[in-house]
């Protein structure tokens, strides 16, 4: 049987690309599985103090925190599109302005859409004075899927996206290069059933056998055609003048 060059070099191409994107898929699954169990310990540890130092966001990201000062109402911003429980909202991201100097921006929690006007913001409370809150460090106040600059722009109070060091630029305020995911509760009507950072870990392995599946699917196909072309070659020799020839000298019983 000859081996054809292109398509078997098809095959071991595929087979080879979709074994590499399985093991990927794998190694994905397993950072973010070593991930969450480092934010388990990080979040189960005393909380940090927040200061008017600046920290470093690698030095801090997951870790529980705390901080005391007053919330700044005047700079809310209202990020759009983050659905809870199926139902379009925002979350409330608010400064809050630290005891000892120095301002930290606050995701307080979500607050669901009015249905009827879009850009009306259902009422909630914001505590007066100094308040203390815990919850913890991350790098934003999470990302929704944006087109160029869309709802980020500045001076808007409802947004698609908020970046911390362009909101520092905008506000002139000297904040910290990370959001609290407020955690404690202080009775002001929002929702903190806050989402896992490392939700997803069971469809990287799905994809993980997917991918492995369509490898085995292609070493299938491969050895099925194979055979094929071995049956076909095999007739036509014996259909073809030679082998009439060689059948007719061949020695009767």
């Amino acid at each position: 049987m000859k081996i054809r060059l292109i398509p078997t070099l098809l095959i071991l191409i595929v087979v080879a690309v979709t074994v590499r994107l399985g093991f990927w898929q794998r190694d994905r699954a397993h950072q973010k599985e070593a991930l969450q169990a480092q934010i388990t310990q990080f979040e189960n540890a005393p909380a940090q103090t927040v200061g008017a130092a600046p920290v470093e966001l690698k030095a801090i990201e997951f870790h529980r925190v705390r901080a005391v000062g007053q919330f700044m109402p005047q700079q809310v911003v209202y990020l759009d599109n983050r659905p809870y429980n199926d139902q379009p909202g925002f979350y409330v991201v608010m400064p809050l302005k630290l005891r000892d100097g120095g301002y930290v921006l606050v995701n307080r929690g979500w607050l669901p859409r009015n249905m009827n006007e879009r850009t009306t913001i259902a009422p909630y409370g914001t505590p007066k004075g100094e308040v203390e809150i815990e919850g913890i460090a991350r790098a934003d106040a999470t990302r929704a899927f944006e087109l160029g600059e869309g709802g980020s722009a500045a001076h808007q109070t409802i947004r698609q996206n908020l970046d911390v060091a362009s909101y520092a630029t905008e506000t002139g305020l000297p904040l910290q290069p990370f959001v609290i995911q407020q955690i404690s509760d202080d009775g002001d009507g929002l929702v903190r059933d806050w989402p896992a950072p490392t939700s997803g870990v069971d469809r990287n392995y799905g994809y993980m056998f997917q991918w492995w599946t369509m490898a085995a699917a292609a070493v299938a196909f491969g050895l099925y055609a194979a055979r094929r072309a071995a049956k076909h070659e095999k007739l036509a020799q014996n259909a073809s003048p030679e082998g009439s020839a060689s059948n007719e000298k061949a020695p009767h019983a």
